[in-house]
């Protein structure tokens, strides 16, 4: 079985601050990837319990396990967060992933969308978006890629593409805890 590779991931503001630091993040080797998404080059990372630091310093522990997923180009990405009610995907509408080594980051421009276990979806933090896009100064060029990413996500959970899939959720999940009780021997 292909290992998984730990990975940080580092969500900054458009201004260049840190916002979040996710520490250990397991990426899912090529391989292992379902056929769409390894068409699409996506990029998909298992959490579990890890690390979280804020901008601000404060320290905490993921309490549930989630899958992240990035891809190249797009101006979005999904987490799928394993609840007892079901998974929740949480979609921040943010610039492309930047890779340098083991370390994945991204500029968080505010906008989520929230799809709940049930199918409803939301979304959120539209006033913090427009108050980041004065106090930041986005660029009009931003501004058109930000709210293309938000219809892209929006459409790509209309039409049920990928990632918004429970089933490739827990497969790679199951997968990598299968790797790592392996790892573990």
């Amino acid at each position: 079985m292909a290992d998984f590779t730990s990975y940080i991931i580092k969500s900054f503001k458009h201004d260049g601050h840190l916002h979040r630091m996710w520490l250990e993040n397991w990426r899912v080797p090529a391989e292992r990837l379902q056929e769409e998404h390894h068409q699409d080059g996506m990029l998909v990372f298992v959490n579990c319990h890890t690390k979280i630091v804020e901008a601000d310093g404060k320290e905490w522990i993921s309490r549930i396990p989630g899958i992240s997923f990035f891809i190249p180009k797009r101006w979005f990405n999904v987490v799928a967060l394993m609840e007892e009610a079901g998974i929740r995907y949480y979609c921040n509408v943010a610039s492309p992933p930047y890779v340098s080594g083991q370390v994945l980051t991204y500029i968080d421009y505010d906008l989520d969308v929230i799809r709940m276990p049930g199918g409803d979806v939301q979304i959120v933090d539209q006033e913090e978006y427009e108050r980041h896009k004065t106090l930041y100064h986005y660029s009009a060029v931003v501004d058109s890629k930000v709210r293309h990413g938000l219809k892209d996500v929006l459409a790509r959970i209309d039409s049920g593409q990928a990632p918004f899939d429970d089933r490739t959720v827990i497969y790679y999940y199951k997968l990598w805890e299968a790797w790592k009780q392996q790892a573990a021997q």
